[in-house]
């Protein structure tokens, strides 16, 4: 089986964890549990539990048990994220993958639950990890307290808060480089990192794969400048320009597209030849930091 095989066969494994950890529709809450199955089961790449994944199984994981709440908990934190991102008071975005955001789909105030809702059960459901695994509980304990970290103020939620906050001022290249590591790539590091620490990781190798993940995350960000500015809306499936309208600091507005380019190859070059140190079986794992660094949409 190829990588690419490989890839696809562990986005439908995700969906079933998925599907077999959404909250169960009852008579009461039913409004709330609805918008939160609505926003998982919305579509993505689910690129964030494949990334866990294959992290557990380089460092040697195996049991299934251990890593699947962490699975099902990263890509909820990642749903409450989009949530919460396209509610009028922030994005204002009414549609996402061609569907309706959850707000226009079940309001505003519903939406806002549902997030809250999401983040909090995403925590619910990695504490599983403790009972149904066979992984040491100070190694999920380990993982659990990561998560947590990156998913709030020393992660996504502070690099969001400062993005929000400098909305449409100049920003430095130290500030840009803040508010993208945290904003993005803080929910990398904690899959690549939770996945590493519950297959048994030493300390010293998962700030090797912090490090890694952090120069993917970064990278993403800045193709996400480039394709801004080269690619089409029918190619990236969403507007293209916008960034320019908005008046908005990017690596291509600091440093032209070029440059821009250049050390989006550098931060790869440097997370390969971290992941080659390592001496892991890295194979899945360098497909799917090319697919995420080298697209084209």
């Amino acid at each position: 089986m190829d990588h690419r095989e490989i890839m696809m066969e562990d986005i439908a494994y995700t969906e079933e964890i998925l599907n077999g950890y959404l909250p169960k529709t009852g008579a009461f809450a039913k409004p709330v549990t609805d918008a939160m199955t609505y926003s998982v089961k919305a579509g993505g790449k689910r690129i964030r539990p494949v990334l866990m994944l294959e992290t557990y199984r380089a460092f040697g994981g195996s049991d299934r048990k251990v890593i699947e709440p962490f699975m099902a908990a990263i890509e909820f934190i990642h749903t409450y994220s989009l949530v919460h991102d396209d509610l009028p008071c922030m994005d204002n975005d009414e549609y996402r993958r061609g569907k309706l955001t959850t707000w226009k789909a079940y309001g505003f105030d519903m939406a806002v639950l549902c997030g809250d809702a999401l983040l909090n059960f995403a925590y619910e459901t990695a504490l599983k990890a403790f009972a149904a695994g066979s992984a040491e509980p100070f190694r999920v304990a380990e993982a659990l307290s990561y998560l947590a970290e990156k998913a709030g103020i020393y992660g996504m939620v502070g690099g969001q808060s400062e993005d929000v906050e400098y909305t449409g001022r100049s920003l430095c290249e130290a500030q840009l480089d803040y508010i993208y590591r945290l904003k993005t790539s803080a929910l990398l590091e904690a899959s690549m990192v939770c996945g590493a620490l519950l297959a048994g990781a030493d300390e010293a190798q998962a700030k090797t794969v912090e490090k890694i993940a952090g120069n993917v995350g970064l990278t993403f960000q800045i193709v996400d400048d480039v394709l801004d500015c080269t690619s089409t809306t029918e190619e990236l499936g969403k507007p293209v320009g916008s960034d320019e309208k908005n008046e908005k600091t990017t690596y291509v507005t600091l440093f032209g597209i070029d440059a821009a380019r250049e050390l989006a190859k550098r931060l790869t070059d440097e997370a390969d030849e971290m992941l080659s140190s390592l001496n892991i079986e890295s194979g899945m794992l360098r497909f799917i930091i090319d697919g995420l660094v080298n697209r084209r949409k």
